[in-house]
């Protein structure tokens, strides 16, 4: 069995020692963290597995799939150079099943003897008294694992301690000597109380400023401390600390434990399995069973310490890397309290700013919208003056390249445009939220109506452009959406300074809170785990900013396109001059942006013809670099670089050349090679491009003219969050209307449905009523 659970885990061993970060160069005891973040440089580090962690739910035997996961984990850190230590329970459950088994084949054996022939009377089980479980488990249980950490080259060594061991000044020396001894030689230490002679604890014996050795819990802090650990990681059967007992209605995971938070905690039934349970799991790190009190003593001691689940299969394999990555998992106790709220109190806070929001007239909401534009102007001193500070930064750093530090940049004219853009927003916003979209007569006065509603709370994540602040929170408060902003540290200050113009116009009609900044350390992949707060993430920045979106983003939907992989499609019946303008506007208008062309496809009898001809001038003039398509190069004797990929998205100066034998021939090239954002065709024959238009499965599908055109600005939707290639909800360029959902309104007169069957006097009627044009022609 260890042989096959080692093969199981050991594929996933490499790419758990590639996700987890370089060990730290030096090892500085004596302070915990700050932040999660700071976890990755943990250097000596305690894992606390609880009895429920290690053993089977019946109680009876140990979980080998779950432990074999764990033992992996700490293999890979321990041969990254980490100091691993690990405090176990379980010789209680595996001296259970022994004796059992035992128990049960000799009560068989008597049984037999002394009934003959008679059938066997049903067996009993006597109680089995914990101590003696944990004589007759103890070394199976090292056994166990010494076989799972052989398959890993790992050396392990058993220690048994009991209270008298840090209590007895010799004692705590030899044991604090031998475990150095043990982790200078790369050995990881298992770790157990010795609870065939333990004495039961005895309530609130916790000695001045020592903690009480009363199980394995206590065990893990006070060995954490005594060895300078950098982080305790305790493993139990629950998500971390709760504000409510894990399981009611109202409990909610407490992500950060701050010192003087105590007040929010409470606390639930201990776990079945073992000698601790939940109470001691908090006292682990305390001197009570039912305050977080001496949590403080492991932080004054400099220990990190993070509470989390060990028995959930979805995220057993990689709770413990997860947590030495700094992501956010379980509870992390901090002496650091932030001076705003955290992101979850955020969300919370702008949810409920939101849904009044949602209820303003449209009239009071475009005022908010034009107070923030009014804004933009009267303060621009104040907003170019930290664009400047964030752009100087930038440029000493080196870390932008030209086309991110153009994009970093605001101007007076930026600010002016983005002004007269808001204020058309402002406009637009009269007939969103509560546009009625049908509304049907299901029967006498029984009247259904499909009308516009906000889809929520909205996180926004965006790369090195401010002025993307502005834009969409004003699409933001059009629509009745709250939002949260998360955008690059590069222009912090910048986005500062408009976060706060955006919450004092906000202030105007008491909804300062529907839009907030996210500031804190909080990582993308953490914020994407919102689930139960976010309704929509928008991304805006890089192809490989929103892949990485997508990736993490779990049980929320993403609105946006991780590739904008753009062709123009030049017919052998084009025009020469609509061909060439349209190709130097895609290519070289704007190269970085999305709906700038990649790939130009040529029919093929266009070689070597003056339309050619004038392409290829043209792009030597622009100075784009040109790469070859496979066929392309085959009809050229000297010809320029072969493309490595057809599926490329070079976001500057370059484009990839192909030639095709038809129309039919570049649509399927597109649906190959493209990325489904905006592909173009270039021919005067209408019939051809008619079907052009209609096979190609593109958000955004062009006839003569350039794929810039794809920007919600020149769709005339006043502004865009984005272009998405998505199948459902909005598609393309997404501006006001894409950030609503619908929901239906039924008014009746104490009708019900009894009404309307065979029996009943009601008639379905279905009639359709005609609802007022939207826009007024």
């Amino acid at each position: 069995m260890l042989q096959r659970l080692a093969l199981c885990s050991s594929l996933r061993s490499r790419s758990l020692q590639a996700n987890v970060c370089p060990l730290p160069v030096t090892h500085s005891p004596g302070k915990s963290a700050a932040h999660r973040s700071e976890l990755r440089q943990a250097k000596r580090i305690v894992v606390k597995l609880g009895s429920a962690v290690v053993t089977r739910g019946d109680e009876c035997g140990l979980a080998l799939g779950r432990l074999a996961s764990i033992v992996e984990q700490v293999a890979v850190l321990q041969n990254q150079g980490r100091e691993m230590m690990i405090v176990t329970s379980g010789a209680v459950a595996f001296g259970r099943q022994r004796l059992r088994h035992e128990i049960l084949l000799s009560q068989s054996v008597r049984q037999a003897l002394h009934s003959g022939q008679n059938q066997l009377k049903e067996m009993s089980l006597p109680v089995l008294e914990a101590r003696a479980c944990a004589a007759a488990g103890q070394s199976g249980l090292m056994a166990l694992y010494e076989a799972m950490f052989t398959q890993y080259s790992t050396c392990t060594a058993q220690i048994l301690v009991t209270n008298l061991d840090f209590h007895d000044e010799q004692k705590r020396r030899n044991l604090n000597s031998t475990l150095h001894e043990l982790l200078r030689m790369n050995i990881v230490p298992i770790i157990n109380t010795n609870d065939a002679v333990v004495p039961p604890p005895v309530p609130n014996s916790d000695l001045q400023g020592v903690i009480h050795i009363k199980d394995n819990d206590s065990l893990a802090a006070r060995l954490a401390v005594e060895m300078k650990a950098d982080l305790l990681i305790a493993l139990s059967d629950v998500e971390g600390l709760y504000d409510s007992p894990p399981g009611t209605d109202d409990a909610k995971l407490i992500d950060i434990f701050y010192p003087g938070d105590q007040q929010s905690i409470r606390y639930g039934s201990k776990s079945k399995v073992g000698i601790g349970g939940m109470e001691a799991k908090v006292s682990a790190v305390i001197t009570s069973a039912f305050t977080v009190k001496s949590a403080l003593w492991a932080l004054q001691g400099g220990t990190s310490v993070v509470i989390a689940n060990g028995t959930d299969p979805k995220v057993t394999g990689h709770v413990i890397t997860d947590i030495v990555e700094g992501k956010k998992v379980g509870t992390f106790f901090s002496e650091v309290k932030p001076a705003g709220p955290t992101v979850e109190q955020q969300t919370e806070m702008a949810r409920q700013a939101g849904r009044t929001l949602a209820t303003l007239h449209p009239d009071e909401r475009g005022e908010i919208i034009c107070r923030l534009a009014d804004l933009l102007t009267e303060k621009k001193d104040e907003i170019l003056s930290a664009n400047k500070r964030d752009m100087e930064t930038a440029a000493s750093s080196g870390r932008l390249s030209q086309p991110l530090l153009a994009r970093l940049s605001l101007s007076t004219s930026k600010l002016n445009s983005l002004a007269i853009g808001l204020r058309q927003i402002a406009v637009s916003s009269r007939d969103s939220v509560g546009q009625v979209l049908r509304r049907t007569r299901v029967a006498n006065n029984l009247e259904l109506e499909q009308i516009t509603v906000p889809i929520g709370v909205l996180l926004v994540i965006f790369e090195s452009r401010p002025d993307c602040l502005p834009q969409v929170s004003a699409l933001a408060i059009a629509s009745g959406n709250a939002l949260l902003l998360k955008g690059g540290k590069e222009a912090a200050n910048t986005n500062r300074i408009l976060h706060q113009l955006t919450q004092e116009a906000l202030s105007l009609h008491g909804v300062k809170d529907a839009i907030q900044l996210v500031s804190t350390r909080e990582e993308v992949e953490d914020l994407c785990r919102l689930d139960k707060m976010i309704d929509l993430i928008i991304p805006r920045g890089s192809s490989q900013l929103v892949r990485d979106i997508q990736r993490a983003a779990k049980g929320i939907p993403v609105l946006g396109h991780s590739e904008g992989i753009c062709h123009v499609y030049i017919d052998s019946e084009a025009c020469i001059e609509k061909a060439v303008d349209i190709i130097k506007d895609s290519k070289c208008d704007y190269p970085a942006a999305c709906n700038a062309m990649e790939t130009l496809l040529l029919h093929r009898d266009l070689l070597r013809t003056p339309l050619f001809d004038q392409i290829i001038d043209m792009l030597r003039v622009e100075q784009v670099k040109i790469h070859a398509g496979p066929r392309f190069a085959s009809y050229l004797t000297f010809s320029p670089s072969e493309v490595k990929s057809l599926r490329t998205e070079y976001g500057d100066l370059e484009c990839c050349i192909e030639v095709v034998d038809s129309m039919q021939d570049a649509v399927d090239h597109i649906h190959k090679y493209g990325s489904s954002h905006t592909d173009v065709i270039v021919t005067d024959n209408e019939k051809t491009a008619e079907q052009f238009m209609q096979q190609v499965d593109s958000a955004c599908v062009f006839w003569n003219a350039s794929s810039r055109f794809a920007d919600g600005y020149r769709f005339g939707l006043g502004a865009e969050v984005g272009i998405s290639t998505a199948r459902i909800h909005a598609r393309g360029p997404v501006g006001l209307e894409g950030l609503l959902t619908t929901k239906w309104v039924l008014r009746g007169e104490g009708h019900t449905v009894a009404e309307f069957s065979e029996a009943g006097s009601m008639k379905y009627l279905h009639e359709n009523i005609p609802v007022p044009q939207r826009f007024p022609s």
